[in-house]
């Protein structure tokens, strides 16, 4: 009887896992799924030497600065993911972002880890139309925060007309722990190929490792015949491709 019991407990154990295991899979649909949809970007498959820089957290009023420089210097366009408040401190620099071409983005307002979706969207709002009343442009990029996202949160941003874009998982520079400069190249430069999304940060902190960095990895994939382009150039890329086939 005893034995009985166990092996009937065993089994109700082993549905609720099975049950349970299947809410998760539906609670977070994964990479794949996303990729599928197109509602997430972290990069796309081609032969192309083209690769996006990405720079989170700006605009600051030095380290933005000092990379545009860099940018302008290399012939390099880049995407920008500006939090809302500190593009209302630096609105010049947001403008001056804009107008040498590059592609600005939504990173939120206050840069929250954590976050409810009707504040995100809220959020997403705010430094749009703060983005809007400097440039007369409206971002359909928006990156969460820390690339801490659930599906709740992208089919908000979704719904609300966003894109939303990661960055290639062996390119996260962690520029933001200043590891170094020769990390930060080495990252890059080791392990660049066509159809990367490489993130940095030109806010949130002392960037000056990142600086000194691109001064490095900037003209090194130059030579090695890369091209820089915006995020939104690296879709449209993509989907011209899938167009040809």
């Amino acid at each position: 009887m005893m034995r009985k019991h166990i092996l009937i407990l065993t089994a109700g154990f082993l549905i609720l896992s099975i049950f349970y295991a299947g809410l998760k899979t539906f609670a977070d649909k994964g990479r794949s799924y996303y990729e599928e949809t197109g509602e997430v970007v972290w990069d796309i498959n081609t032969k192309d030497k083209i690769v996006a820089l990405t720079f989170d957290d700006g605009p600051h009023p030095k380290y933005t600065a000092g990379v545009l420089d860099l940018l302008a210097k290399y012939e390099a366009k880049a995407t920008f993911f500006v939090v809302g408040g500190n593009a209302e401190k630096y609105p010049e620099l947001v403008l001056r972002t804009y107008t040498e071409g590059h592609e600005l983005a939504n990173h939120t307002y206050t840069h929250p880890f954590k976050i409810s979706v009707t504040d995100l969207q809220e959020e997403l709002r705010q430094t749009n139309e703060m983005i809007y009343s400097i440039t007369g442009f409206y971002p359909v990029l928006f990156r969460p925060v820390g690339g801490n996202y659930n599906d709740k949160m992208i089919n908000a941003a979704v719904k609300d007309g966003y894109k939303v874009v990661m960055w290639s998982w062996h390119q996260d520079t962690q520029d933001w722990k200043q590891p170094g400069v020769s990390k930060i190249v080495k990252k890059v430069l080791n392990g660049t190929k066509p159809g990367d999304v490489i993130l940095f940060h030109d806010g949130g902190g002392n960037r000056t490792q990142t600086l000194k960095a691109l001064e490095e990895i900037l003209p090194t994939l130059k030579k090695e015949g890369y091209t820089f382009v915006t995020v939104s150039e690296l879709i449209e890329s993509k989907q011209q491709q899938e167009a040809v086939k």
